[in-house]
């Protein structure tokens, strides 16, 4: 008889990747199986990503249309499918911990995905794609940029460069900018004021879309608060840890967490511009150093942009003289934003301006950041983005935004060659005001 799913709030077990028993094969593929079984008798996940469908699909095409006649080749396809979105275990897994059964998929596949890498048998694009510091300063070189943001626009090139390094033709690749936000924001002087923060710029931030982290300066100072860059930053670590290298991440985290605790006790609360990269701060890093004082004082002074604005509306402190009426705006809440359990505060701000519609889309992009650049898996990510492209459709909004930069532009292209670009809630939100 099959148990009742747990009813409790979930919890969430630290990382034992230190442990040796981490890494080895045999004891991995047992609780493989064991996780797959459940999977298996479960398939209330079946709709959230490609993994699930893959476990499935290879379970009914097995000889005795169970677990134990499936090749076990086809574990490594379903971990691969696995970007870490954290929705199984959020949303659809009822046997979490504090079930007996202690199933954690997500942490499972991060466990798998570190194996390989300890193997060396992850593919050398991946480590490239992920290293996103590197690949940001070389390709912000003048002229350089150019170059690749030309190419990146050009399908015979983009057919060529798939052949060669596995990057898909039909993604949109971000942009590279020479003028990053750092350089952008030297001549800027912030304004004093009670209430002070440090903006994490994130390499998406600094390198591919500085124009945000621009506009959440003027959408914090216009609200009375002092905004400054962190004095110097690394990638948080969240590529890294989809990859599964996690000696990487202690790297990330040692070189950001004494700047972002000496900020802190400055009494600078912290925010950024990816959801992803909040996440790293207040939940990945926590369950991987669960032991690090610096860890948990910096996860309890990180805030997504748009959940301190609210918190701010909660004293009364925000600036709620709106000068432009938005229309109807089409969200999609990106999955690292709900997996952060703050409720809507993008979609809460945003409904404060008058005349201003918004349709939320509680569904999964599909982007994960190298999940829909990749050759092999572009086309399973927009089988995952299709039911929020048909949802901008029908709403036939003014605008479509996410939190995510990268959301926004796999939804672009979902949408088609023709599509308006999507824009940034804090683009909308700086716009609204009329600054």
């Amino acid at each position: 008889m099959q148990r009742e799913g747990n009813l409790e709030a979930p919890t969430r077990h630290a990382v034992d990747w230190q442990n040796p028993d981490f890494y080895n094969e045999s004891s991995l593929f047992e609780e493989l199986e064991r996780v797959f079984d459940i999977c298996h008798g479960c398939r209330r996940c079946f709709n959230l990503c490609q993994s699930f469908p893959t476990l499935f699909d290879a379970v009914d095409e097995s000889e005795s249309g169970e677990l134990d006649t499936v090749n076990k080749s086809v574990y490594w396809d379903v971990v691969d499918h696995c970007y870490l979105c954290d929705m199984c275990y959020m949303t659809k897994c009822p046997y979490v911990p504090p079930h007996p059964w202690n199933l954690d998929f997500p942490h499972l596949m991060l466990r798998a995905k570190a194996v390989k890498f300890k193997n060396k048998k992850t593919k050398l694009r991946d480590k490239i794609l992920t290293s996103t510091d590197t690949v940001g300063t070389l390709l912000g070189i003048p002229i350089v940029s150019q170059v690749v943001n030309a190419a990146n626009n050009n399908k015979t090139l983009r057919k060529v460069t798939e052949k060669i390094i596995g990057v898909s033709a039909d993604a949109i690749l971000p942009k590279f900018h020479t003028n990053t936000l750092r350089k952008r924001d030297k001549t800027r002087t912030p304004t004093e004021s009670e209430k002070k923060v440090a903006l994490f710029a994130t390499c998406y931030g600094n390198y591919n879309e500085p124009e945000i982290n621009q506009d959440l300066i003027k959408v914090f100072e216009h609200n009375g608060i002092k905004v400054i860059l962190t004095e110097k930053e690394r990638c948080c670590g969240m590529p890294k840890l989809e990859l599964g290298d996690l000696e990487s991440v202690q790297a990330a985290k040692e070189a950001n967490i004494p700047i972002l605790e000496k900020l802190v006790d400055q009494g600078y609360d912290i925010i950024a511009p990816v959801p992803s990269c909040v996440l790293m701060f207040k939940q990945e890093l926590p369950l991987l150093f669960p032991d690090d004082a610096t860890v948990k004082k910096v996860q309890q002074a990180m805030f997504d942009p748009f959940e301190y604005l609210m918190l701010r509306h909660k004293e009364g402190k925000l600036n709620t003289e709106f000068k432009q009426e938005l229309g109807t705006i089409a969200y999609q809440v990106s999955c690292h934003l709900r997996v952060q359990n703050i409720g809507m505060k993008t979609r809460d701000i945003l409904q404060l301006i008058p005349e201003t519609k918004i349709e939320t889309i509680e569904r999964c992009s599909g982007h994960d950041g190298t999940y829909a650049v990749k050759a092999e898996t572009h086309a399973a990510s927009m089988k995952i983005v299709k039911p929020v492209v048909n949802r901008v459709k029908k709403a036939e909004a003014d605008y479509y935004s996410s939190d995510c930069p990268m959301a926004g532009h796999q939804i672009e292209n979902g949408l088609g060659a023709d599509a308006d670009k999507p824009t940034h809630p804090m683009t909308l939100l700086r716009q609204a005001y009329g600054i």
